[in-house]
């Protein structure tokens, strides 16, 4: 598919064509060609573009006046096939991410949380996760032998420490840990003495994201909702109004990384590496992902990586701002 130029988008935009895209459409995503001249009446294909229920891919010059109203942008020379190969297997997610992403911009945090769990337990229901997880059922693990609690807690000089500690499991983000963290965070908020927080990983990563034995495990996607409107993480932290400090190396993957992106200062190993692998499953991300991301890279650069998937090692993810600094230089 070739990129649409102003003239024939402004034709779509006449005729009303929006069920043209999507994933009930012809098409699965919309390219905008930012380097042709976009005409007097910007503001009438800029609403217009909004409103699509699909990714709009602008390629071209960043600068364009139609580039606010894309989803994410790339230049002329950079490839879009994985991008494009990656929205046409996973339509209804790629469609849900952009629509979160792009109303979420505009909410408060909590509000932004609320509403991409409202968006992942409608996820949950539909055919690309189901047809993810039929392929992808695990089978019941011993539970991991580490010893002591899911997560450290040690409080120094108004620093409270926590330290992810399921090693065995790669800190897989199980509903012990969820819950754990939860504690932990409120902990901090009823602690006057407490100003700051510093979270780490224990073994040999920061954390793989959620637990995939625990995938599906709730009784349907509506509980899940529910219980993640009681029981997230990002929000208890958010609660809590202390700054955070992230140390992550090896593995941040899934909802370890979005928790990780919430850091007011996010260090690294150089053998970290960050990964949103959602989208290949029929979901977003769901542990406030399209929060912290956003708040981090900003919208486009956000769904750029939850769009294409792509693995970001510690010197990419250094130079978009990602991550802050390297350890040595960690935030005092």
């Amino acid at each position: 598919m070739q990129p649409y130029m102003p003239r024939a988008i402004a034709e779509f935009c006449a005729r009303g064509e929006r069920e043209t895209f999507g994933p009930l459409g012809q098409a699965p995503y919309f390219l905008v060609d930012l380097n042709a001249d976009s005409g007097s009446d910007c503001a009438a294909l800029t609403g217009w573009l909004r409103t699509l229920p699909c990714p709009v891919i602008g390629i071209g010059a960043a600068d364009s006046v139609l580039a606010p109203a894309c989803d994410t942008v790339f230049t002329a020379t950079q490839p879009i096939g994985t991008l494009q190969a990656r929205i046409a297997a996973h339509p209804i997610a790629a469609m849900t991410l952009v629509q979160v992403l792009r109303l979420g911009e505009h909410l408060p945090p909590p509000a932004a949380l609320t509403l991409e769990s409202l968006a992942y337990a409608t996820l949950q229901a539909g055919p690309e996760f189901f047809a993810w997880h039929s392929q992808h059922v695990t089978t019941p693990r011993t539970p991991p032998s580490d010893p002591g609690p899911p997560v450290l807690i040690d409080a120094a000089d108004g620093v409270l420490h926590l330290t992810l500690n399921r090693p065995s499991n790669f800190n897989a983000i199980t509903v012990e840990m969820r819950d754990a963290l939860c504690e932990a965070f409120a902990l901090a908020a009823l602690d006057d003495a407490v100003h700051r927080i510093t979270l780490r990983g224990a073994g040999r990563c920061f954390s793989v994201g959620g637990s995939l034995a625990e995938f599906g495990t709730t009784p349907d996607a509506a509980t899940a909702h529910a219980v993640r409107s009681l029981r997230l993480p990002a929000a208890s932290l958010l609660a809590a109004k202390k700054p955070l400090h992230v140390h992550v190396h090896g593995a941040c993957i899934g909802g370890g990384a979005e928790l990780a992106a919430f850091a007011d200062v996010l260090t690294a190993d150089t053998d970290a590496f960050f990964h949103l692998p959602e989208l290949a499953m029929g979901l977003i991300p769901g542990a406030g992902g399209t929060v912290s991301f956003v708040r981090r890279l900003g919208r486009q650069n956000a769904a750029k990586l939850m769009l294409t998937g792509r693995r970001i090692s510690y010197r990419n993810a250094l130079n978009m701002g990602l991550v802050d600094a390297a350890e040595m230089e960690v935030w005092q």
